[in-house]
């Protein structure tokens, strides 16, 4: 950052004061960080050898840090200097942290309620557990990607055309590694209580079975192809419950509230429809803990129980999502009335003999 400023000389005898000042400072500044400021006006005055109306004079040493960077502690200029400024960077890594605060309340549930035997928290908790976990991920990252928490819900929104599908896999990457992460955390959290549990043991299935905390598992009645049904109409319900709430068209819910019934959506559905195969609707959320379990001492039991259960939750939550967007668009959203921009007819000029430079610049 550079800058330069011309102050006035010091006053003779008998000169008089010097007036305020009306011109700009000359101040070359690098491109702003977000959040800063040029200097105020005040300031300018200060610099120029005038006093700002109703103001004593500042040191000058005040203004000797553009933008008030002297004023700034040391942990914010370090945090000035740890910031991205890459769009794709920045949706990743919140996608990450969104899907971490799902995990880490959602998992955390079932771990409280397994390893104290129902004694501190039931079913309800962990349907509690998972909804406000998807509120809150929501509300950490939906200002910078969208929150769509769910590999499901970015194919949908490729599907759709509403999302690049460029960043389809960086986004399922960010979500993996979340919930990943987000099951280590449980895991070091509960770790003394699930040995205790599990008799020291880490098992997949059994009546001290804990691989179940982390990631999802079908109840012995269940066939692979029920579970898939199972997944596919609950994923397809969550689809077509979260764009009813994000369609203008069809209804006016506040931006704030949004994330509350999304929450409210997978608590509903976890309660009419868990008992299957605990309503995983989603792969980062189950894959991702699931590898955190046979990296921890699991083993491969984990992608084994089931009947290879494990593809389940990743290939039918995507089916789902696609069929619950594809009803929702042919029932409700594209019968909406078309809004006056939109029955406008658009100006066109002939594109014959332009080039393609041209017709870009015409879109």
């Amino acid at each position: 950052m550079s800058y330069k400023v011309s102050l006035s000389p010091p006053l003779r005898a008998g000169t008089s004061p010097p007036q305020p000042c009306h011109k700009v400072c000359d101040v070359a500044f690098s491109p702003r960080l977000k959040g800063q400021t040029l200097l105020s006006r005040a300031g300018c005055a200060v610099l120029c050898g005038a006093h700002p109306p109703g103001d004593g004079v500042p040191a000058l040493t005040a203004h000797l840090w553009p933008d008030g960077a002297g004023n700034h502690s040391g942990m914010e200029r370090l945090l000035r200097k740890c910031r991205i400024t890459n769009q794709l960077v920045r949706e990743c890594m919140a996608e990450c942290l969104g899907v971490y605060v799902l995990i880490l309340f959602g998992c955390g549930s079932v771990a409280q309620v397994t390893t104290t035997e129902d004694k501190k928290g039931q079913y309800l908790s962990i349907n509690l557990g998972f909804a406000l976990g998807v509120t809150f991920g929501i509300f950490v990252s939906r200002g910078v990607s969208g929150a769509h928490l769910n590999p499901a819900v970015s194919l949908s929104l490729c599907a759709l055309g509403r999302h690049p599908w460029m960043k389809l896999p960086f986004y399922v990457f960010s979500q993996v590694l979340g919930a990943f992460l987000a099951a280590a955390t449980v895991g070091l959290q509960y770790y003394d209580a699930i040995q205790s549990y599990g008799r020291g043991e880490l098992t997949t299935t059994g009546p001290t079975a804990t691989a179940g905390i982390f990631a999802t598992y079908p109840a012995d009645y269940l066939s692979v192809w029920g579970g898939v049904v199972d997944q596919m109409i609950g994923t397809a319900a969550l689809l077509l419950c979260v764009l009813a709430l994000g369609d203008r068209g069809n209804s006016s819910v506040p931006d704030g509230l949004q994330p509350v019934l999304v929450g409210a959506t997978v608590l509903v559905i976890g309660i009419s429809m868990g008992s299957n195969s605990g309503y995983a609707l989603n792969p980062a959320r189950d894959f991702g803990p699931r590898l955190f379990t046979y990296i921890a001492g699991w083993g491969a039991d984990v992608f084994k129980a089931g009947g290879g259960w494990w593809w389940v939750p990743i290939v039918a939550p995507c089916v789902g999502a696609l069929l619950g967007t594809l009803i929702y668009e042919l029932m409700i959203e594209v019968h909406h009335p078309l809004s006056p921009s939109e029955l406008q007819p658009s100006c066109q000029e002939p594109t014959e003999g332009k080039t393609g430079l041209e017709l870009e610049a015409l879109e």
